[in-house]
């Protein structure tokens, strides 16, 4: 069996979620190539397909060259996406453009093609059916809870068209179905935590630091809820309790969030630093007490896996799937979101947790992982995503 993933580019070292699959896949047997815009001529675990570049003054003819190729290499494929553009009501423009910017899957010969992002088959509805191979995407949470909020019915042709589609979470599957998925074939598969990757942890878990490192890894963007956090913050600190809270990531709302920091006189607690490498996240895990999560919403959140396989203690909102990766007061806690006054109170209950309540959290949240979220276990079930005859129903 052939498999094509389609990202926008090779995954980087730090993208352990998409660089597991395609390993693991290959050891099971299935063959995996990749079709991406922008490719990282280090990147060596499968065969790679790069769309063709289509910029400057010669981008009109490179386009119209690959309409011509594809006429001339595969004339039937050429007349059966034409013919399915055009019942999807698109421009001769547009379809010229979809040809082009589709040729490296156009050509290719598969069972299944998958995008590992719903956003990323937009324009592309019609080409597995072109190349007759079977169809899949992945539900993400950018993709659900945050491009149709701009793109209304972006993926009525998507659904319509798609064989079967994998979510992280029940809860991105849930809000997929009210932006009209109706169909009854999907997979639930949660992301996987690479534990040979983190450190051991030892099963003497210190009391924490004197002064409480928090800590919260991800983009500075509204979604997050970042602001909500340093409102808690600031009666943390009302109240004289000792923290040093550090920003792991990068966005367009650093700005703002310094502004805040100013506002709520946070700025010897809070510190902002940047996008850091994956290994450097780790080590930063590994000397924090409490990781946060207070998002309006995720669609599952790896930071939060990681954290509990690194011996946080786990404090997020409830937002989007959260609460699926989080079981509240067993393997962390799950605060209402937007409610700063009660992410301040849970917050001052965990840094006062006993010591036997602290290891019970910490050691039922790592065995967690470890059972539940590991690679061996999310191969398996992609194995059974591609081979399965029968599918699970809404």
């Amino acid at each position: 069996m052939k498999i094509g993933i389609v990202l926008s580019r090779t995954p980087s070292y730090s993208e352990t979620f998409f660089r597991a699959k395609i390993e693991g896949l290959i050891r099971c047997g299935l063959k995996v190539e990749l079709f991406v815009q922008e490719r990282d001529p280090n990147f060596n675990l499968c065969t790679v397909n790069s769309a063709p570049k289509a910029k400057g003054n010669f981008a009109y003819f490179l386009a119209l060259w690959s309409v011509v190729k594809l006429l001339i290499r595969f004339p039937k494929r050429f007349k059966t996406f034409v013919s399915l553009e055009k019942q999807a009501g698109r421009s001769w423009i547009q379809l010229l453009k979809n040809i082009h910017l589709n040729y490296h899957t156009l050509t290719a010969q598969l069972d299944w093609l998958h995008f590992g992002f719903a956003t990323m088959a937009i324009q592309s509805e019609n080409v597995a059916q072109a190349i007759n191979s079977k169809m899949s995407v992945s539900l993400r949470g950018y993709d659900i809870d945050v491009y149709p909020e701009s793109h209304p019915n972006c993926y009525d042709l998507l659904w319509k068209k798609v064989d079967k589609v994998h979510s992280i979470s029940k809860y991105l599957l849930e809000k997929a179905n009210v932006l009209g998925f109706k169909k009854s074939s999907y997979q639930i598969i949660y992301p996987a935590v690479d534990l040979t990757k983190l450190k051991p942890i030892d099963d003497q878990y210190s009391k924490l630091n004197e002064i409480t490192q928090l800590l919260t890894v991800g983009r500075l963007h509204p979604i997050k809820g970042f602001d909500y956090v340093l409102e808690a913050l600031s009666i943390l600190k009302s109240k004289q309790i000792p923290f040093l809270y550090t920003i792991i990531g990068e966005g367009s709302e650093l700005d703002r969030l310094k502004n805040d920091v100013e506002r709520l006189n946070l700025k010897s607690e809070v510190n902002f630093i940047g996008k850091r490498p994956h290994d450097e996240v780790f080590s930063f895990m590994m000397t924090s007490d409490i990781y946060i999560q207070y998002s309006l919403s995720e669609g599952f959140c790896n930071a939060v896996l990681e954290a509990q396989a690194s011996g946080l203690l786990c404090v997020v909102s409830d937002g989007g799937a959260l609460p699926e990766n989080i079981i509240h007061h067993k393997t962390g806690y799950v605060v209402p979101k937007k409610n700063p006054a009660e992410l301040a109170n849970t917050l001052e209950k965990v840094i006062n947790l006993c010591e036997e309540d602290q290891i019970a959290i910490l050691t039922q949240a790592k065995l967690r992982v470890e059972s539940k979220f590991n690679l061996a276990n999310q191969i398996k079930d992609f194995i059974t995503f591609y081979e399965a005859n029968s599918f699970l129903s809404l």
